[in-house]
């Protein structure tokens, strides 16, 4: 969620910037408090600056609709107990993976998913507190870039792994725990793309972002950038995201607890499209970059 979240040490400030480092009073009357004398207005200045929720391609539904106004208040506890975001990062993505174990764990389905969705609503909390704690600290780095990317990566194949046990009824192998690897693969692969779309440029000795701003993200081709459209209005691909897969889980397994089967119909029907989902989207993200003038 975050765009530029942890870093144990701040990097270095360009000339004339209002962060420099080493802990230093920037000019312009940015006298924030010690860490240990934040209160939770501090926090929601410093840690989330305007158009933070504004942030569409990076800044997640949940985010905007009611984590960010719970995180400036753990980000308090954070800051008060000394953690560092780098650790808040780590913690994150620890409770990604937990995630993706509780829901495959082979005990009672029902409470399997609840654990998985109660641990993805806490990765999706530190998502939050990381970055605000690191914003506030004036501690972002491109480390914290980095673990950012690999915690999401982490949260999803794990819970799409899991997502394969849960379906096959337990620890064990079969086709059930083989789609979820393959939709787990599909989900990694999706990311993958977008960010090689960045490593090749760089590589290139272009900048991040292509010139053109949106226009640039579309394909060139009338008929691809119009199947694009229509699958961004479906938004289909949000069920391999964590936040929602963990609360489709959770639906699943409540319509097997109430129709009582020996068999987790619902849950392996769920297996099924997410597979698909992610095998597809693989494709057409691979095909809508090619399109684009993402790579000119």
């Amino acid at each position: 969620m975050e765009a530029e979240l942890s870093g144990q040490n701040p990097p270095p400030q360009p000339p004339g910037s209002p962060e420099p480092s080493g802990g230093a009073e920037p000019p312009g009357g940015d006298h924030r408090p010690h860490r240990k004398g934040a209160r939770i207005a501090d926090i929601r200045r410093y840690g989330q600056p305007p158009g933070l929720k504004d942030r569409r391609n990076e800044e997640h539904w949940a985010g905007r609709l009611y984590m960010r106004d719970l995180s400036p208040f753990f980000g308090w506890i954070a800051l008060r107990l000394g953690f560092s975001p780098n650790q808040l990062t780590y913690m994150m993505m620890l409770s990604g993976v937990l995630a993706g174990v509780a829901v495959s764990l082979p005990a009672d389905p029902l409470w399997t998913a609840l654990a998985g969705a109660f641990l993805i609503q806490v990765y999706l909390l530190l998502d939050c507190v990381d970055g605000e704690v690191a914003r506030y600290l004036r501690q972002t780095s491109v480390a914290g870039v980095f673990l950012d990317r690999i915690g999401h990566y982490l949260s999803e194949v794990s819970l799409l792994a899991g997502l394969g046990f849960m379906a096959q009824g337990g620890w064990e192998n079969g086709g059930w725990v083989e789609l979820g690897l393959l939709a787990a693969l599909g989900a990694a692969l999706i990311k993958a793309e977008t960010d090689n779309v960045v490593v090749a440029r760089a590589k290139s000795g272009l900048p991040a972002d292509p010139t053109g701003g949106d226009r640039a993200l579309r394909p060139r081709s009338t008929g691809i950038a119009l199947a694009r459209q229509a699958a961004s209005m479906l938004r289909f691909h949000r069920i391999i995201g964590a936040v929602e897969l963990s609360l489709l889980i959770l639906a699943a397994a409540v319509i097997d607890t109430l129709t009582g089967g020996d068999d987790p119909v619902a849950v392996r029907v769920l297996m099924v499209a997410v597979a698909a989902v992610a095998v597809l989207q693989t494709l057409l993200h691979l095909v809508s970059i090619l399109a684009s003038r993402r790579l000119k």
